[in-house]
C-alpha cells in the first residue's frame, strides 16, 4: 500500500478535526440554553380589582322601636297570639284583654316589624302607664352604632355600602346612614350608623363589624406570599431568561391573600409565587407555573 504523502496527511487530519469541531458546535449552544437551577413555582401578574374598605365595630339597636299598650288601665290578657322574634303587620291582633264591664279588647300592631320583646301572659294586668306588652322594630329597621378610626370618618359619607357582620346572623347588606358630628376624646373614634333592613330578628345590643366600601383601585395584583420586605424596601422577584430578577415594587390595598402592585410590575411579568431568601438576583432557576405545578 502506498502512504499518503507528509503534507497530504496533515491536510486530511485538519479538515477532519475542523469537521468535528463544527458539529460540536450546537449542542453546547443547546447545554447553553437549558434551564439550570433549582425548580421554582411562578404566575403571571394580572390585574385585579380591590375594594378600599373602612371598618367599624359596634352593637345593633332598633332605629325606632314601637311600645304597644292599651289605651285604659284595669284590663287582664286573655290571650296571647304573638311572640318576641315573629314578624307582625300593621293592624295585626296581638293580644286579647277583659274589659271590666265584660267584653273583649283587641291589642293590634301600630306599624309593621319584629316583634323584639313581649310581656303578654294570660292573666296578667295591663294598662296604658304599665309595662308595654309587646316593642316592636318598626319596618324591621334597625342601625349597626359603631366606632372608626379618627382618620377614617372623614373618608365616609352617606350612602356608602357596607356588609355587616353579626355573630349567628351571618352577613347583611346595609348601607352608611348618619356619620357622628364629633370623635369620643378618650379613644379618638368617630362614630357612624349602618342601616340595616332584615326580616329576621336580629339581637338588639350584639355586637357586629360593618366592612364599608369606600372606593376601589385595580391594578396588578400578586399574592401576599410573592412580596419581601426587606432593608431596600418592598420588593418582588421575578424571573427573565431563566433567572432571578429583583423589583422594587409599591403596594396598595389587600384582599383575599393578593395584595395591589400600584407601581413596579407589568401586566404579564413571570413573578415568583413564593419568594424567599434562598433565591437571590441572577440565580438559574426552573420556572414551573403555578397551575401546572398545582396538577
Amino acid at each position: 500500500m502506498r502512504s499518503l504523502p507528509a503534507r497530504s496527511f496533515s491536510q486530511t487530519f485538519v479538515a477532519l478535526a475542523g469537521l468535528v469541531l463544527v458539529s460540536a458546535q450546537p449542542v453546547l449552544a443547546a447545554d447553553d440554553d437549558a434551564p439550570k437551577g433549582p425548580a421554582v413555582t411562578v404566575l403571571k401578574a394580572a390585574k385585579s380589582c380591590f375594594s378600599d374598605i373602612v371598618e367599624a365595630t359596634g352593637s345593633i339597636v332598633a332605629r325606632e322601636e314601637t311600645s304597644v299598650r292599651p289605651e285604659r288601665p284595669g284590663l287582664k290578657v286573655t290571650e296571647v297570639l304573638a311572640e318576641a322574634g315573629e314578624t307582625t303587620t300593621a293592624g295585626q291582633v296581638l293580644a286579647r284583654l277583659a274589659l271590666p264591664e265584660g267584653g273583649t279588647l283587641q291589642v293590634t300592631a301600630p306599624v309593621a316589624g319584629v316583634i323584639a320583646t313581649s310581656t303578654a301572659q294570660i292573666g296578667a294586668p295591663a294598662s296604658a302607664r304599665g309595662e308595654a306588652l309587646f316593642t316592636i322594630v318598626a319596618r324591621s329597621e334597625y342601625d349597626l352604632v359603631g366606632l372608626v378610626a379618627t382618620n377614617d370618618v372623614r373618608k365616609l359619607a352617606v350612602n356608602q355600602p357596607a356588609t355587616v357582620r353579626i355573630a349567628g346572623a351571618g352577613d347583611i347588606d346595609g348601607k352608611v346612614r348618619r356619620i357622628g358630628p364629633t370623635v369620643e376624646p378618650n379613644i379618638q373614634q368617630g362614630m357612624v350608623y349602618i342601616g340595616i333592613s332584615s326580616q329576621r330578628r336580629l339581637l338588639l345590643n350584639a355586637s357586629g363589624r360593618a366592612l364599608i366600601k369606600i372606593g376601589q383601585s385595580c391594578n396588578v395584583a400578586v399574592p401576599l406570599t410573592s412580596v419581601q420586605y426587606s432593608s431596600a424596601g418592598t420588593v418582588v422577584q421575578v424571573i427573565r431568561r431563566n433567572r432571578v430578577e429583583t423589583k422594587r415594587v409599591e403596594i396598595g390595598l389587600m384582599s383575599g391573600g393578593n395584595i395591589e402592585v400600584r407601581d413596579g410590575l407589568n401586566e404579564g411579568d413571570i413573578v415568583v409565587a413564593r419568594a424567599g431568601a434562598l433565591l437571590r438576583e441572577g440565580d438559574p432557576v426552573r420556572p414551573v407555573m403555578a397551575s401546572e405545578a398545582a396538577k
